[in-house]
């Protein structure tokens, strides 16, 4: 605006000094006095005329600065790449992958053809690499293209999903398995018994008979726990908010697991009661589950105790112990996977379906509480869980 007024003035003065070069010349008054009111008009024209707009960025267009802050607390791992190199990297990237990475080849910071291909293209896709972090690790890069050399790429752990994946794979593959085995029993036998040609010895018949009758019990206790571990893996982030005296649920479920023909193997050592907050039918079915499985692989003529005392820190403590085999330290972690045997024959044979502590890990899992096996070969198996008890006293509840 100053400018303006600054030339307005230099043009009015040239103007005036022109109209009187003009009379001095003896050009005359009204000549002279014209060409000073056309150059003042002129001049007026000029100055009322709107100064040019500002220029506005182009669409889209944002700073290398501006993009870093804009990135940098997303929960997500993102790069800011400039010319092939890494320019900028937010919080998450920086923890994921190193804070090194700034300034660095971005073809060095990935390490894979597909992301090198994807970056140097320079267009906007994505790609699916391994190892990026560890050997087993899955990524998806999310590259977008940007004004100039400038792109981003967003990092997307897919591991977890894979591993959902393969894990819901394995469990059907070994459903199908374990059903298909005692099917194919029942199917066998009953062939057999079927055919009128075959002249089977009522000995034989029944043989065949009760072989089809266990079978098909046991094609029964796997539906039975395949529906108990599904409805139980629904409930596991459902926290359960009733309250219950834990030491009768707990007796209850393990007279009930022994039965009346194991009932003197078993020893109940509950010294005092707890409130939790708790579904009782999964606690009682996890009590069941670990007794049963005490007294199944515990030894014949061996004891299996319970107990039920309080924790270091105020936690309920269920311990149950048998004095078998035992279980060598290679199987112990992998205890809890569905369908997992340390002896398939011997399991089978007892009529396990290799779900129970499958089962007892999501109970566990849903109630807060936590699980540890241990087991030494010769002197038998120890588990112990361990729930968040409540203050409150444990009397009129149920």
């Amino acid at each position: 605006m100053e400018q303006r007024s600054s030339l307005l003035i230099v043009g009015f003065a040239i103007a005036v000094a022109a109209a009187i070069g003009l009379a001095v010349a003896g050009a005359g008054f009204w000549l002279s006095g014209a060409v000073l009111l056309l150059w003042l008009g002129t001049l007026w024209l000029a100055a009322s005329r709107p100064p040019p707009p500002a220029p506005r960025p182009v669409d889209g267009e944002i700073s290398r600065d501006r993009m870093s802050a804009l990135i940098e607390n997303s929960g997500s791992p993102i790069l800011l790449i400039d010319r092939g190199r890494v320019a900028a990297a937010n919080r998450t990237a920086r923890k994921t992958l190193g804070k090194h990475i700034v300034g660095q080849d971005a073809r060095v910071v990935f390490r894979h053809p597909n992301a090198v291909k994807l970056i140097d293209r320079g267009t906007s896709g994505m790609a699916t690499i391994r190892g990026l972090v560890r050997r087993q690790d899955i990524w998806r890069i999310n590259y977008q293209a940007m004004q100039g050399d400038l792109g981003v790429v967003e990092l997307v752990n897919m591991t977890a999903e894979a591993d959902i994946s393969r894990a819901h794979t394995d469990f059907v593959a070994n459903a199908s398995h374990e059903l298909r085995t005692p099917l194919a029993s029942i199917i066998g036998y009953a062939e057999t018994l079927a055919d009128e040609a075959s002249e089977l010895a009522p000995p034989t018949r029944r043989k065949f008979h009760e072989t089809i009758l266990a079978e098909a019990k046991r094609m029964e206790s796997l539906v039975s726990d395949l529906m108990s571990l599904s409805r139980v893996e629904a409930e596991k982030h459902d926290a359960p908010s009733e309250r219950i005296a834990l030491r009768q649920h707990v007796e209850r479920a393990a007279r009930d697991a022994a039965g009346p023909d194991r009932q003197h193997r078993l020893l109940l050592e509950c010294e005092r009661d707890f409130t939790i907050e708790a579904d009782w039918r999964q606690i009682e079915q996890l009590v069941r589950n670990l007794v049963d499985n005490g007294l199944k692989y515990g030894g014949e003529a061996e004891s299996v105790v319970v107990t039920l005392d309080q924790a270091p820190g105020g936690d309920a403590r269920l311990t149950v112990r048998d004095f078998g085999e035992g279980i060598a330290p290679e199987h112990v972690p992998h205890l809890t996977r569905r369908f997992y045997r340390t002896d398939p024959g011997r399991s089978r044979e007892a009529g396990g379906t290799g779900l129970g502590l499958a089962i007892v890990k999501h109970i566990i899992e849903r109630h807060r509480g936590r699980l540890d096996i241990t087991s030494a070969l010769g002197h038998g198996t120890l588990v112990t869980v361990r729930l968040p008890a409540q203050p409150e006293s444990p009397d009129d509840l149920s």
